[in-house]
């Protein structure tokens, strides 16, 4: 790439090789004045030394050089995936948002990858979190103006699709187990936080029912939501190592395959997630043993698995990686809003 200098004057009637930005502090605003491509005119002139711009760089590309709004516009094919809007390469900067509510989803590996290369800057907001329709979830460009095709191929090579994943409205059913509770000696306190919960994801929770710390009771009322339409069942209490709980012996009554029992995040370790035949077919239904502590805690790592089933995805695959940022809600609310822990809701 040669780069040629040249005055204001003698820009005029040629075209931009690259947008130039203006910054106005007093109104907050950051962003391209004049375009790559813009011919300038007489009337630019007057702006472009507010601006500060007393020369003008005018580039001559080598054979096998491209630019830096068409190396980001080739990176944003690879990575934009389904339900992902991009923006118009501006700076040699493209910004993919949310196209609707749902759960980002991506392998995090080809992010490290693409930046291997230092001219290449990719930014993204940690995977497997919920988002907004709108909400920035990447953002990518090159640092250069311009940068040689095979280098440009090395980062199509490593990058990968980011998706948002639409939340399904599922249905829900809640059994509470516990004696206490089941007698009336204690009353519940977390069918509210629960709906609260399936309401951010577009869910209904079609019952709640008490039972004992009977596993064929337990058993009984999760067969009970299956038979009425659950696509997932929450059990909730008695899933510690003590003698009365056995709330997972109930759900192993019910499901057809074990998925997890604890995870690596707290609170919430001793979570279980469980699949369970539909008797309309399709989709299994997911039978989900929450401890006592979903009661009390605004997060758990109830909120992590949650998104992914509504997202109609199995957490198994990742849930050891839940470790890193598994003790970020345990103290609420979290001090880091953006944190792959919170629900972004």
């Amino acid at each position: 790439m040669k780069m040629t200098q040249i005055s204001l004057e003698d820009a005029v009637g040629r075209p931009l090789a690259h947008d130039l930005t203006k910054i106005d502090a007093s109104a907050g605003t950051k962003g391209a004045r004049f375009k790559k491509g813009q011919i300038i005119t007489e009337a630019d002139l007057p702006v472009l030394r507010d601006m500060g711009r007393e020369h003008l760089s005018i580039l001559e590309f080598d054979e096998g050089e491209t630019h830096e709004d068409d190396a980001a516009g080739f990176l944003c094919g690879a990575l934009c995936g389904e339900n992902c809007v991009a923006s118009p390469p501006e700076e040699g900067r493209i910004t993919l948002r949310a196209g609707c509510d749902g759960f980002l989803c991506y392998e995090s590996g080809m992010v490290h990858r693409v930046n291997e290369d230092p001219d290449w800057a990719l930014a993204t907001m940690a995977p497997h979190r919920s988002v907004r329709a709108g909400q920035p979830v990447a953002g990518f460009r090159i640092l250069p103006l311009s940068m040689t095709r095979d280098r440009v191929d090395r980062a199509l090579a490593a990058a990968g699709r980011i998706d948002v994943k639409p939340f399904l409205p599922l249905r829900a059913g809640l059994v509470t187990t516990g004696h206490e509770i089941a007698s009336g000696k204690i009353s519940d306190a977390f069918r509210g936080k629960f709906e609260g919960k399936l309401a951010s994801f577009g869910g209904q929770l079609i019952g709640q029912r008490f039972v004992t710390d009977d596993p064929e009771l337990i058993a009984e009322a999760i067969r009970g939501f299956i038979s009425e339409g659950a696509d997932v069942v929450v059990c909730t209490g008695g899933m510690s190592v003590d003698a009365d709980d056995r709330t997972p012996g109930g759900i192993g009554l019910v499901a057809k395959r074990a998925a997890f029992r604890g995870v690596p995040a707290l609170p919430g370790a001793m979570l279980m997630l469980s699949w369970a035949d539909s008797p309309r077919g399709g989709r299994d239904v997911a039978v989900i043993g929450a401890p006592a502590c979903v009661v009390h805690d605004e997060r758990t790592a109830l909120d992590r698995a949650l998104p992914f089933i509504f997202a109609g995805m199995d957490p198994a695959p990742y849930v050891r990686s839940w470790g890193v940022g598994g003790l970020c809600e345990h103290c609420s609310p979290c001090h880091w809003p953006e944190c792959a822990y919170s629900s972004g809701f």
